[in-house]
Parts: C-alpha cells; structure tokens; sequence
C-alpha cells in the first residue's frame, strides 16, 4: 500500500474521530460537567491533525489489494480506538491512566462491554455518553461506515468489507454496489437504535439513559450508566425491551434487510441459522430458569424466569448487560453462561462469538464423522438449509474452531503465568475474546484491579475477537510483508 493512501485514510479517520467527540462535548455542556474542556482539546486537536493529514493528499485514486485491506481494517481500529481513549486520558476526575483510558476505549469500540471504572453513577455525563457513542459507532463497524457515506475516500471499499465483517457475510452483498450495501446495513441500523430508546423511554427511562442504553443494546456492546447495570432500573418493562433488541441485533443483518426490502418476514423462518439461535436461547432459557430454582437463587417462578431469559439472551448474544450478579450464583450457572458466549449470535449480526452458523457446521461435520464409521463409502454432504456447503468452507471453520481454542489457551496461561488465578485468567480471556464483557472470579464487577500487562493482553483479545482473529492475526506472519 502507496504511502499516499495510508496516509489519506489515517488523515480522515482522525478527522473523523475528532468529530465524534463533538457530541459528548455538548452533552457536557448541556450537563455542565468537568468532561468538556478535555473533549474540546481532543476534538479539536484530532480534527486538526487528520485535516493536516488528509487534505495534502486528497486527490487520487488508488484501488486497494485484498492483502492492504486487512492492513488498513487493523490500523483503522487502532487509530479510533486510540482517538477514541485521548479525551479518557486528559479528564482530570476521575483519573484514568494510559492503559485504563485505552482499555477502555478499545472495550467500547470492539463492543465488548469489559470495563476498568467504578463509580459509574456518579461520573461525567460527557464521558458515559462517549462510552456509549463508542460502542454505536464499533457494532456494524468503523468500515462499513467509511464506505458507506464517504465516497470522496475514492479507495475501493469491497476488500475493507471482507476484512471487517463478520461471518459468511463478507462474500455477500445485499445490493450491487459494496457503497449501497453499506449504507443499508447502516439504515437499519439506525432504524433499529431509534426504536431501541424510544421503546426504553417509553418503559420508564430517562431520555439520557434511554439514548446511551440504545447505544449500547443494538451494537450488543453492554456498557451502562450505572456499576449495577440494567439491575439499577429493577424494572421489568425495561429488561424486557432489551432482551427484545438483544435478540434483533443477535440476528443477521442480511435478513433484517430483506425483510424491508421484500415487505415479508417470509426470509426469517426460511433461515437454519436463525431457527437454531432461537432454539437454543429457548433451550437454555428453560434451564437457567430450572437451575435457578433448584439452586435456590430465588423461589419466586416469576423472578426465575426473568433472571434466567435475561441473562441467557445478554451470554449468548455477547451483550454482558447484567441484572443480577451471575458471577456469585452457585452451581455450573456461570460456567455455563461462559459457555453460551463461545457460541455467540448469528453471523452478519453485531454479537460476538463463534457465531451459531460455525457451530451448526461443526456439528454436522462430526455427524457426518461417526456415520462414516459406520458406512466409509457413503457420501454425505453437509448442508445449510437446501444448499450443501463446500469441503473448504468446513476446513475454514475447523481452522477457525482451532485457532479460537488455541488463543483462549494462549492467552489464558499467559493471564494465569503473571499472577491471576486461573478462574479469573481464563473467563477473562472468554470474556475478552468473545466480546461478551462481564466475567468470573476477580473481574466479575470490574477489570480495574488486573495489572497493566493483564488489561493490555486482553486489549488485544478484544481486538482479535471483533476481527475473528484472521484479520488480525495474519498481520503476525512474514508472507504478509512480502511483495
């Protein structure tokens, strides 16, 4: 990749970031709170520089390789995930320091939901406003956007859309044009989020909580406003509309879309993956719930429903809102939600995880092994719906159900080698990887306490998990710097 392009997409980025910190400035101000000279010295600096950048060098077209577009993906997180923590860096109170101001950040940005604060009730308006923009802006991806409203970028967006999406959607494309598919999965998007906090307002919120909670339902990010979640609401109506839009925003997108553009919900029970997501959430709704009662967690049916269907839809979405703290339930009840975030929502879908479509294959394929045990020469396809799937396809998720494993191995004994116990070192790592949030043992309420090392190797966990660690991981191998 040309100097010249690598500096006019940083340029514009910057430029970018700046200009979203424009809004929590004015909610700063409207709220008269101590955030907005630091988000006024950030937005005004990273416009200045991303315009110092990006204006010299404006011109031009230049058509991005496959092998740039992973690269510009990479350094694209990392620059608004870096922008994005500069304003965290300069609030005065509360202090958050290099590492907690990135963690931070990076934790918003990739939807995570992992946080290093305390104190959330009480803290700036401005900066849980920012939190939750950050969030908004990393679940359909910093990318799509780019491509989707900016076409003076004049660098082709369809290998960025590759490298930035998740799941089977990177090589598909819901309208002709790489820029129109964008812009629809931006358009529902917003759609979706407008709905979110007028239903939250409507349950009782408060217009600010109903707009930073929408925030950060739809993206399935989990950030809150508050140290005890949604559980700081104790409100029904309220968990009932975000699991509602868990649910939605744990779908894929591709189907939302073709549902507005068809009129028809036709598409939704026609899809395999999204029967099987909803089939599970059921399944392991009817559990928790079975498991709360029998561990006497409560003994009122009704708070054992809502306890167990919310925090089972909030585990296998990745969302990690929370309304009670799971992590102290007794039994395998937290292992389990654990569990729930490696399988992750529906590919194309803002969640995190493995996703349900990579599971639903590896399932088969399995199947498909022991009925070779017993008929060897049989031939047996794998299929999704009506349509078989390749061999390749199957050994891309065999590699990719590989590398999952190995990373959570990987990073885990590094976490549990500088100290952690291994409870907490390899929730952490799941929590992390997955993009989930909340985890068990010491970083059940927070991750302030871990060390500067521990919270800067599950930055990069979180990074790997929102890129489904190819895209980034391959940056690491020495064919990829070769001409």
């Amino acid at each position: 990749m040309k100097t010249a392009t690598f500096q006019r997409l940083f340029g514009l980025l910057l430029t970018l970031t700046g200009v979203s910190q424009i809004p929590p400035l004015l909610v700063a101000l409207y709220f008269k709170d101590t955030s907005f000279e630091p988000f006024l010295i950030s937005a005004c600096g990273e416009i200045l520089i991303g315009l110092m950048l990006f204006l010299p060098v404006r011109s031009g077209r230049i058509e991005l390789r496959v092998r740039d577009g992973f690269l510009v993906v990479v350094l694209a997180w990392l620059t608004v995930g870096i922008g994005g923590a500069i304003p965290l860096w300069l609030i005065k109170q509360p202090h958050i320091g290099a590492v907690d101001g990135l963690f931070e950040a990076i934790s918003a940005l990739t939807t995570t939901g992992a946080t290093v604060l305390t104190g959330l009730d009480d803290m700036p308006r401005g900066l849980l406003y920012h939190r939750a923009q950050l969030q908004w802006l990393g679940g359909i991806g910093i990318i799509v956007l780019a491509v989707a409203i900016l076409p003076m970028l004049r660098i082709g967006g369809m290998q960025l859309f590759r490298a930035e999406t998740p799941g089977p959607m990177k090589d598909s494309k819901l309208t002709p044009r790489i820029t129109e598919t964008a812009k629809a999965l931006w358009l529902i998007y917003l759609v979706l989020t407008a709905a979110c906090a007028l239903a939250y307002w409507l349950a009782g919120m408060q217009l600010f909580d109903a707009v930073t909670h929408a925030f950060t339902t739809v993206p399935i990010g989990g950030f809150s406003n508050y140290d005890s979640s949604l559980a700081h609401f104790a409100n029904p109506l309220i968990e009932i509309v975000a699991m509602l839009f868990m649910v939605i925003a744990g779908m894929n997108f591709a189907l939302h879309f073709l549902a507005w553009r068809n009129a028809s919900t036709q598409g939704y029970f026609q899809d395999s993956e999204l029967r099987t997501f909803l089939g599970l959430l059921g399944f392991f709704i009817l559990l928790t719930t079975f498991e709360i009662l029998r561990l006497d967690v409560t003994q009122d049916i009704g708070h054992a429903l809502r306890l167990g269907a919310f925090q089972t839809i909030s585990s296998l979405t990745t969302t990690g809102y929370t309304t009670d703290s799971f992590y102290l339930w007794p039994g395998y009840l937290p292992t389990l939600f654990l569990i729930l975030c490696l399988i992750g929502g529906c590919a194309g879908s803002t969640g995190g995880g493995m996703k349900v479509i990579r599971i639903m294959l590896l399932y088969q394929q399995m199947v498909r092994e022991i009925k070779r045990l017993v008929h060897p020469n049989a031939v047996l396809a794998i299929k999704l719906g009506d349509r078989a799937v390749s061999d390749n396809v199957i050994s891309a998720v065999w590699a990719f159900f590989f590398l999952y494993a190995a990373c959570i191995l990987g990073i885990g004994m590094l976490l549990h080698a500088s100290g952690l116990d291994v409870l907490t070192a390899f929730s952490a790592t799941i929590a992390c990887l997955t993009n989930l949030g909340p985890g068990l043992g010491e970083v059940g309420p927070h991750y302030g306490n871990l060390s500067a090392f521990a919270k800067l190797l599950l930055t990069f966990a979180m990074l790997l998990g929102r890129l489904e660690l190819f895209t980034l991981l391959v940056l690491f191998t020495p064919g990829f710097w070769k001409d």
